[in-house]
């Protein structure tokens, strides 16, 4: 399997609405990071598309190395 590309070195804070659909970028291409903008097509990558059940202020992950996505784990301290 590929492996991401690194989106990012900190999390993006960002206000999730409740019912909403978001679509997570897996790739770490996407020009729009945390979130999906296409650049995946052509890769074995595919978004990560949920809908939030509550309205909640959370870290969402760019560096695609947590092992809780869409949310940050702290991975992103491991990158030199």
């Amino acid at each position: 399997m590929d492996k991401p590309k690194v989106g990012g070195t900190s999390p993006i804070r960002v206000t999730l609405e409740e019912g909403k659909k978001y679509a997570y970028c897996t790739c770490g291409a996407s020009e729009n990071q945390p979130w999906c903008n296409g650049s995946h097509k052509g890769t074995s990558f595919t978004p990560m598309v949920f809908t939030q059940e509550t309205e909640k202020t959370a870290g969402i992950c760019t560096c695609k190395l947590t092992s809780n996505p869409p949310f940050c784990d702290g991975s992103h301290k491991e990158l030199k």
